[in-house]
């Protein structure tokens, strides 16, 4: 799907040829593939170097692994569980000093970074509270600065640290979705590398291989076919399989062309119930190496780029989380060993493949799956239904590929063609296949956008405004918004879509997936009268209205966002809800919400004085720590919030 060029060729010109690998004998490359260091080389770390941080010398389990996969990035370390409760010690997993700290609401809650001699950092993520000389340096800052979100660094000689100290106690803060310690290890390049590809540690056991649930074949050129049909065909077991139970498809699979391999799995621990994620997945061909990954290291600047890694649409229209066999156009991570082909595959006519999977977990642990492809040059067939009656069409974008399925009651051997326009000039299309009266036509949209499609008395309208280059900048504009995508903005070329009705913006769909944020300027039709309490708002297929923000420039707009889909100009004016929960000296506790842009900033005075207040999200509470004895809690009392838009409330009490 690379396009080089800003401009689409002349309608009805050849597409550039695609960047193939073709050859049955060596698939790609030569040798044993070696893992990929990732963003730095792996740096050497004997056993027994790193304590493990959660009940050291006693038996533990986890709740995550490393590379996992997550919605929207790579899973960057280990999940450790604490017995389901909070406030588990924490000890520090070898000498350093402690170079910098956060405490938020958000993301990894309260958390530690304790940098190693090594050069290596250790951090330790959802925290419940600090402990020691650092915990009061905190207390210090967040009082001086009057914040409770707030992120401090260190030198080497501020907090040093031996290796088992004490160091926190273990929460749910942040975005965790129950107890546990997050723990990382990092490089000096920010790099989140795999703590279990040093030998592992005593107290995680693991001798269950990982789990295969399905695989699937892609046809990804315009001549690919597998089965005779330009579909993705996933092939599952009848009955779930156990772990390390290796899956020899029966069937032989025909193919045709370029196509890209795919596999679904997961991988579990010892006496734990949670799904994990692979380590290391090895693909042959005819005894040939043809790709490998091995996520012992992930750049954290990069992890989002899990959605060039799996097939994201079909995970969003599907529910079925494929992992893709081949390093994809766009896809940048440092985790692949392939060869030119970048683990792409070109079946050959009359040519079998031995296609050999294997799948690891961190302890060596191996699932095989393995299955045969024969090569079988496409030619026109057609299998007729009576079903169908009237003619009707539909058409669908996959990769470069404009296809259209029309369905076709005439009896013919051999059915008319579509006919693509654009300004006047029209080009013909012939069929592919037919199924069940379903004709099947293909169309490499690098030959130029039609305007609209016609079969017969059929017509439809082709609702794809431009061609949007990735690797640069580019920018659309119609006369209600304004697209500026980056150079990372998208992993590939898109076929842009936007639509516009009554206050809507539609961009795309969310099954399209970006990874660097898209800037988005929105024109209304009429003035917006009060801009100041006027935002954007994603609206979600539920209904929900979820804050961007925005710039306000005259009449327009901007907002970068993470995610296409549809969005609103909305005003917020009602301010944000408060209730006293409880009050004692000990402790105040509050209930807040907001009812449209969401809660800002929060404010908390005692006879005039600022107080510390902890905010947690999931359950919309505001509460101060009793361990805090800064400002007693006596006297007048009041506690100021405000949303997002500017709307404030203030609740005035006595304790």
């Amino acid at each position: 799907m690379t396009t080089t060029s800003l401009r689409p060729a002349p309608f009805g010109a050849s597409a550039p040829p695609a960047k193939e690998h073709r050859g049955t004998s060596g698939p790609a490359g030569s040798g044993t593939p070696q893992p990929q260091a990732g963003p730095s080389s792996h740096p050497n770390v004997e056993k027994g170097y790193f304590l493990f941080p959660i009940k050291p010398g006693k038996p533990n389990y986890l709740a995550g692994s490393m590379g996992e996969l997550r919605p929207n990035h790579f899973h960057g370390g280990l999940d450790i569980k604490t017995d389901g409760r909070v406030d588990l010690p924490v000890y520090a997993a070898a000498d350093g000093y402690i170079s910098r700290m956060k405490q938020s609401s958000f993301g990894y809650g309260n958390v530690l970074y304790i940098t190693h001699p090594n050069g290596l950092t250790t951090v330790y993520g959802h925290l419940n509270r600090f402990l020691g000389p650092v915990a009061d340096h905190m207390r210090q800052q967040q009082y001086e600065k009057q914040t409770f979100e707030l992120e401090l660094f260190f030198t080497k000689d501020q907090f040093p640290i031996k290796r088992g100290d004490l160091v926190a106690l273990s929460g749910n803060t942040g975005g965790s979705g129950g107890p546990h310690l997050h723990w990382e290890v990092r490089d000096a390049q920010d790099a989140q590398l795999n703590p279990l590809q040093w030998g592992g540690f005593d107290e995680i056991q693991d001798h269950v291989p990982p789990t295969i649930q399905a695989f699937a074949v892609e046809p990804l050129s315009i001549d690919a076919r597998v089965n005779g049909r330009f579909d993705k065909a996933v092939f599952a077991p009848k009955l779930p399989v156990g772990p390390g139970v290796q899956i020899t498809w029966p069937d032989t699979i025909n193919c045709y062309g370029t196509v890209g391999l795919q596999v679904q799995a997961f991988d579990r621990f010892d006496t734990a119930w949670n799904r994990n994620g692979l380590q290391r997945v090895e693909v042959r061909v005819n005894g040939q190496p043809l790709y490998q990954y091995v996520i012992d290291g992930v750049p954290f600047s990069d992890t989002r780029e899990i959605s060039d890694h799996i097939d994201y649409e079909w995970q969003h229209t599907m529910g079925r989380t494929l992992e893709k066999l081949f390093v994809d156009d766009g896809n940048n991570l440092p985790i692949y060993t392939t060869g030119p082909s970048k683990g792409k595959l070109r079946v050959e006519d009359g040519q079998l493949y031995a296609v050999e999977v294997n799948l690891l977990d961190s302890y060596g642990n191996m699932t095989p799956l393995r299955y045969v492809l024969r090569g079988q040059e496409p030619v026109y067939h057609k299998t007729r239904s009576a079903a169908v009656r009237q003619p009707s069409m539909r058409y669908e974008i996959t990769r470069n590929i404009l296809k259209v399925t029309v369905a076709d009651p005439d009896t013919a051997s051999q059915p008319a063609n579509l006919t693509l326009l654009r300004d006047g000039r029209r080009l013909a299309v012939k069929p592919s296949y037919t199924v069940q009266s379903q004709n099947v036509y293909l169309y490499d949209l690098r030959a130029g956008l039609p305007d609209s499609l016609r079969f017969g008395r059929v017509a439809q309208r082709f609702n794809r405004q431009a061609m949007i280059p990735a690797g640069q900048e580019f920018s659309f504009s119609n006369n209600v918004l304004n697209l500026a995508f980056g150079p990372r903005t998208i992993f590939d070329t898109l076929y842009l879509q936007t639509v516009y009705k009554e206050g809507l913006w539609t961009i795309q769909s969310t099954r399209t997936p970006l990874f660097q944020p898209l800037r988005l300027t929105l024109k209304p039709e009429e003035e917006v009268v009060d801009k100041q309490r006027s935002a954007v708002y994603m609206i979600n297929a539920s209904g929900g209205r979820i804050y961007q923000g925005g710039k306000w420039d005259g009449n327009q707009i901007t907002v970068p966002i993470k995610i296409f889909g549809s969005f609103r100009i909305l005003a917020d004016t009602i301010p944000p809800s408060a209730r006293l929960v409880s009050k004692s000296a000990a402790g105040v506790t509050f209930v807040v919400g907001d009812n449209l842009s969401g809660l800002a900033s929060y404010r908390l005075l005692v006879n005039g004085q600022w107080r510390l207040l902890r905010y947690e999200y999931k359950n919309a509470t505001l509460f101060t720590d009793r361990q805090d004895h800064t400002v007693p809690l006596a006297g007048d009392a009041e506690l100021h919030l405000t949303d997002q838009a500017g709307n404030e409330k203030v609740l005035r009490f006595r304790i």
